[in-house]
């Protein structure tokens, strides 16, 4: 994978905090175009072959990542938090976090957990992660103010970029979804030089985490016929999982359905073919969450939306697990997509309903 990766993902950006990964995106979207477009919360994109009379193709990865938001201090100096997207408390007990400031400057705590000793013949209540407390270190209110703690900051994870034993898999924070920013970022470089019959849009949206919001105002900006979600997606093969529920090193994911998107059947039969033709390997892959394609669908009259899935395991948690052939298969997939749309090809995607 390229290095472009491992500074992605180790930029923080919980939703509404994304302005230090967007910083990113602007600095390696320059060298692809001249032509860079932001919408009013945020999301930002590259634009090629603007004027082309073929269908507008609007491609994103979504820059935040789930975390939390700082929302007091206790008179003992423990940092209260409420979540930015969902987020299960029992994962978060006894972990490193940090609180980051405007500059990025960095207050680690970690996440209060009562060790054994103080639980002994006491049953353990599910944790709800707005109700954990954060200790980073302070005597008290006072202290933890003068550390530079502030409401309305954001927290994250600390977890480095790892690669396994085998070199094949990669161990981050924040795949979801910086697998999709980066693949926008090399989707610009790829085609840049190619003669496209469509034009393009490629970037990362703003706020996915908490509803899709930046999704609604990038497709307000762009205002595309089709659209292609490139976002990380849960997989269950280490919790015994069916044929259904995603496994790495199986391929891309094709999300048939999700309780807000079920794949347009043009597209779908599109894809399958084309990946048939083209031997990228895929799998079926059936969702309880959302990406922003499920937002953009309903932009205007409607646009031919798809999601391109990268396989994932443990996402919304303080770290992820992604498989090199899977991101392989993805950047074929998507590559291959873009290159093919045309006048012809939309026309016949969009009557197969």
């Amino acid at each position: 994978m390229k290095k472009l990766y491992r500074n992605l993902v180790n930029i923080p950006g919980a939703p509404s905090f994304e302005r230090h990964v967007k910083g990113y995106m602007r600095q390696e979207m320059q060298k692809h175009t001249n032509t860079i477009i932001e919408d009013k919360l945020g999301s930002i994109f590259g634009v090629l072959n603007e004027n082309s009379d073929g269908p507008r193709v609007m491609m994103a990865g979504h820059m935040d990542e789930v975390g939390g938001m700082v929302t007091g201090i206790t008179k003992e100096g423990l940092v209260k938090m409420i979540s930015l997207g969902g987020m299960k408390g029992d994962v978060y007990l006894s972990q490193h976090m940090i609180i980051y400031t405007d500059e990025l400057d960095e207050i680690p705590g970690i996440t209060a957990s009562k060790p054994p000793h103080l639980t002994k013949g006491k049953k353990e209540d599910t944790v709800k992660f707005d109700e954990l407390l954060l200790d980073v270190g302070a005597d008290s209110k006072e202290h933890a103010e003068e550390l530079g703690v502030k409401i309305g900051q954001q927290v994250i994870s600390k977890n480095d970029f790892v690669v396994t034993k085998d070199g094949k898999k990669f161990i981050a924070k924040a795949w979801d979804d910086r697998i999709g920013c980066g693949m926008a970022l090399e989707l610009l470089e790829a085609m840049k030089n190619e003669q496209l019959d469509c034009s393009l849009y490629a970037g990362a949206t703003v706020q996915e985490e908490v509803g899709l919001r930046g999704a609604a105002t990038a497709a307000g900006l762009v205002k595309p016929d089709i659209f292609l979600a490139v976002d990380a997606s849960p997989c269950a093969d280490s919790f015994g999982g069916d044929e259904i529920s995603g496994k790495l090193n199986e391929g891309f994911l094709m999300r048939f359905y999700d309780p807000n998107a079920i794949m347009h059947r043009g597209m779908k039969d599109y894809i399958e073919k084309l990946a048939d033709k083209h031997n990228i390997k895929y799998q079926y892959y059936q969702s309880k969450g959302g990406t922003d394609a499920a937002r953009i669908q309903l932009a205007e009259s409607g646009v031919l939306v798809a999601t391109i899935g990268m396989p994932a395991r443990y996402i919304h948690s303080t770290t992820s697990m992604i498989h090199e052939n899977d991101y392989k298969a993805v950047k074929a997939m998507l590559f291959t997509l873009v290159k093919s749309f045309n006048k012809d090809t939309y026309e016949q995607i969009k009557s197969n309903v």
